[in-house]
């Protein structure tokens, strides 16, 4: 079932988002060459906390972790540990807030120092496509709008489109209706009312969109072994267009990721 959200849900979703977007903003400044995985999520659960949120992901579905951080070929749902990130490699950090019984989503992929030009490509056009869908998110359009523009922008640059995975529908549960996923047809699907919210997440490949999950029962990654890129924001539609709940200071981190919402999506 889908439930639209009050504008006095949508404010408490929006206090979520504040402290999911401040806490992933810290985690893609502290991203270094030499650091490990388990460093970051002990960084987010202690940031999340102090800030009156509880991690949303920690124990979902016996998750072990407070986020999911994916290396170069992992698509999403990396279990953190003693993995030392490398130089070049990629890195998708996927982060949850519940507060006061609401969630905030929220997912990027940063460079772990220096990465190669067609690896940054691969970034630039993913971040491209969540912009791209987030435009979509107006009274009156369809689900299948999103997934269309999406689908159309990324298969245009020549990559994959992840077909296994998709967005969703967010409020008190991390997952509700509707799913969202990131291709399909031009008017199809549920329409978009205002105070409806959803949790936009292209997820992107540099080949092949086919995935395999790992023997740990979590990690998604390429069947190919070629890159995977993942962007996410939790966004709800209104009378004026859509507003992003998760949105970052990019003023404050430049140099770390050139996406740029749009203006009327500023909440």
């Amino acid at each position: 079932m889908v439930t639209l959200k009050s504008a006095r849900e949508i404010e408490t979703m929006r206090r979520s988002g504040q402290i999911t977007s401040r806490v992933l903003t810290q985690l893609m400044k502290a991203v270094r060459p030499g650091m490990s995985t388990r460093e970051l999520d002990e960084l987010a659960e202690r940031g999340i906390r102090e800030a009156g949120g509880v991690p949303t992901f920690k124990g979902y579905s016996g998750f072990p972790a407070s986020i999911c951080a994916s290396v170069d070929d992992e698509v999403v749902h990396g279990i953190p540990g003693a993995r030392v990130l490398r130089a070049g490699e990629l890195l998708s950090i996927d982060i949850g807030t519940t507060l006061d019984g609401y969630v905030s989503d929220s997912a990027v992929t940063v460079p772990v120092g220096n990465i190669s030009q067609a690896a940054r490509r691969l970034l630039d056009v993913t971040q491209e496509c969540l912009t791209i869908g987030i435009a979509q998110m107006r009274r009156g359009n369809h689900v299948g709008d999103i997934g269309a523009a999406v689908q159309a922008h990324a298969e245009r640059q020549g990559y994959g489109v992840v077909r296994e995975l998709v967005g969703h529908g967010v409020g008190r549960a991390m997952h509700e209706e509707p799913q969202v996923p990131n291709y399909g047809e031009a008017g199809t699907g549920l329409e978009l009312r205002p105070g409806l919210v959803l949790a936009i997440e292209p997820m992107i490949t540099q080949g092949s969109p086919k995935v395999r999950i790992l023997s740990d029962g979590w990690t998604v990654v390429t069947a190919d072994g070629k890159l995977a890129a993942h962007f996410e924001h939790t966004i709800a539609v209104t009378e004026d267009g859509p507003k992003i709940l998760t949105l970052r200071d990019y003023a404050e981190h430049p140099g770390v990721e050139r996406y740029r919402p749009p203006r009327e999506a500023i909440a």
